[in-house]
């Protein structure tokens, strides 16, 4: 089978592996679409895990079970989550599933990007979803990003009518405008550079948008707030100088979700009583959990989240490295998959 091994961030190659075999517990699933996760064109991010076959946002059909895989069956359509967890240490029963160790150590074999993967029985047992039938392979690859979104606005504590400022509007971004609206959220606002983006916000469901490359942030919001500024704010960027823009763009009691990462090294100054006298809350949200990725489903399923939207190109597993070097480049796109004959 063929598979796409990351070396290096400009290093990816097609390579020919052995068809997995599978355990007692175990399935082998025929991939049949695959998208590239945004969090995968961070070069700090993913360099460190390489060498490594790319992928974790798949969905296939199954053409193997061992005799212990429960109530799945070949010909099945699913999702595959690329984590499980164990639903039985503290953080799961604390629905900390990102942080079970279980969880950590779990993966699907060789990855996303692969014509064939091997899920683990924990996979398969604790994070493999059936899909509907009018939910298509496509658009099923945006299970685990929606999840991830899904999980975000929980954190954020978002009230009904609150006003939402998201800040980046990638893929990611869009989802969150869709699952904000979705959620009841009073007016959504988001920001970017770029103008294909920013129409595309408008599109998703957003009321106002603030090119940042030609108006400042901070007074385009206070002017479209009435100087409320934002009870949410969604910090998609992956900087230390967003996240501290973020954070000036909060109302007094509002939330600033830093939903990715910061660069190795960076660090930010925090004023606690300006956090403390306003009762301003941040949070993280990292990856998702069975729970998010289930209700992702849902959204999916009912029509909320439009994957005609989201997914504008697709390639073939031949060329994954054109639909890598497409979503790091990060201007007229959003959801780029790898499709399966």
């Amino acid at each position: 089978m063929k598979v796409a091994k990351l070396y290096s961030y400009n290093d990816i190659r097609i390579e020919e592996q052995p068809i997995p075999e599978i355990g007692p517990d175990e399935a082998l699933v025929r991939t049949r679409a695959s998208g590239i996760c945004t969090g995968d064109v961070m070069k700090w991010y993913i360099e460190k895990k390489a060498p490594m076959v790319l992928g974790h946002e798949p969905a296939g059909e199954i053409t193997d079970t061992g005799r212990d895989a429960g109530h799945f069956n070949i010909g099945d359509r699913v999702f595959i989550h690329h984590h499980a967890p164990c639903f039985v240490c503290n953080y799961c029963k604390r629905g900390d599933y990102v942080q079970c160790a279980t969880w950590k150590k779990s993966r699907i074999i060789p990855g996303g990007i692969s014509e064939y993967i091997l899920v683990p029985g924990g996979n398969l047992k604790n994070d493999t979803h059936k899909l509907p039938d009018h939910v298509s392979f496509e658009a099923a690859t945006l299970i685990e990003p929606t999840a991830c979104v899904v999980k975000s606005i929980k954190r954020a504590g978002m009230c009904p009518g609150d006003t939402v400022l998201v800040m980046g509007l990638g893929v990611m971004g869009l989802l969150h405008v869709m699952i904000a609206k979705k959620s009841g959220a009073g007016r959504i606002i988001g920001a970017d550079l770029v103008g294909y983006r920013l129409e595309k916000a408008i599109e998703a469901g957003a009321d106002n948008v603030i090119d940042i490359g030609k108006t400042d942030l901070f007074n385009a919001l206070k002017g479209f707030t009435d100087g409320r500024m934002a009870h949410i704010v969604i910090v998609g960027p992956n900087s230390a100088d967003a996240m501290k823009k973020g954070l000036s763009c909060v109302a007094a009691g509002g939330t600033v979700v830093f939903f990715t990462p910061s660069m190795p090294g960076e660090s930010i100054n925090i004023d606690p009583n300006q956090l403390y006298f306003n009762d301003i809350s941040i949070v993280t949200s990292y990856s998702c959990g069975p729970t998010d990725t289930a209700d992702a489903l849902e959204l999916i399923e009912s029509g909320a989240i439009s994957a005609d939207l989201l997914i504008t190109h697709r390639f073939f597993i031949n060329d994954t490295a054109k639909a890598f070097e497409l979503t790091a480049r990060a201007k007229e796109s959003l959801k780029n998959i790898i499709v399966f004959d």
